[in-house]
């Protein structure tokens, strides 16, 4: 498990190209039959992938956590980007097809991730936060979740938001959870830009073609930065950074957030024209 340590406006201001990447892009999350996992010290979120292939891979626990079992303390949220599995949580059975949704619950000690095929594995993408209460695991369908759609094709946004874990649906602790799915011809997403600097976001790149990029725009609304995604990347994004992107054809994203509160309204927005 990776760890990477919060920094701030002033010092991110002064990154080069590869200090940006190395303190908020997660270039590699997916990789047969292992978990992949990075710590930020952002509200103290993990961000993972597990790709399971010709054996079912088991959550452990690391040293950094000092814990008995990984959600000992913990929640976690789990959205399925690849072909259909299944996770195990204290012997019961999930299945989750592609853009399905399970939130699993602080206390939960035994969790196993595996892939209905070898040859078209399951491509769990996680995050995970402190909790300090009890949620019952529950799996959310993509297609019986909150979405609505938003943007215009005159502004290059027009897109479909999904909601799965927030207050009005999965329960949780301080995890907040969904995904936008971007039209055909649309590229911009999250704009205008806007901050919350109440909790942390992630952002994870998915159904991007392999040629293609997406220029993810982060730092303060008048200190903008950019780093340059591909897909089944993630980006960490501080509390008091934007969080926008144009992609170079249309794509997916899974947001993720956690912190001081599940208002999936709470945040700062800033004009176009403010940005620099």
């Amino acid at each position: 498990m990776q760890v990477r340590y919060a920094v701030g406006p002033n010092e991110t201001r002064q990154f080069n190209t590869n200090q940006l990447r190395d303190n908020f892009l997660v270039e590699t999350l997916f990789e047969p039959n292992t978990l992949q996992l990075c710590y930020s010290h952002y509200d103290r979120v993990i961000v993972g992938g597990v790709q399971p292939t010709s054996e079912s891979v088991h959550l452990p626990t690391y040293p950094e956590l000092r814990s008995d079992y990984f959600l000992e303390r913990r929640e976690m949220g789990v959205i399925n980007v690849g072909d259909t599995g299944t996770i195990e949580v204290d012997g019961q059975t999930y299945e989750l097809g592609k853009l399905d949704c399970l939130y699993i619950g602080k206390g939960s000690q035994q969790v196993t991730f595996a892939s209905q095929s070898a040859d078209s594995p399951a491509q769990f993408y996680l995050l995970s936060a402190p909790a300090h209460k009890e949620y019952p695991t529950q799996k959310a369908a993509q297609g019986d979740v909150f979405s609505a759609p938003m943007g215009s094709s005159d502004t290059a946004n027009e897109r479909v938001i999904y909601r799965y874990i927030h207050k009005d649906g999965l329960p949780s602790c301080q995890l907040v959870m969904g995904l936008t799915i971007l039209k055909t011809g649309s590229v911009w997403n999250t704009m205008p830009a806007h901050v919350h600097d109440r909790r942390m976001e992630a952002y994870f790149y998915f159904d991007l073609d392999p040629a293609h990029r997406v220029l993810h725009l982060m730092g303060q609304p008048t200190e903008t930065r950019h780093i340059l995604v591909a897909n089944h990347q993630a980006v960490i994004s501080p509390p008091w950074s934007i969080h926008s992107g144009c992609g170079t054809a249309n794509y997916s994203f899974i947001w993720g957030m956690a912190g001081e509160n599940l208002d999936y309204a709470d945040m700062d927005m800033t004009a176009i024209a403010d940005l620099r």
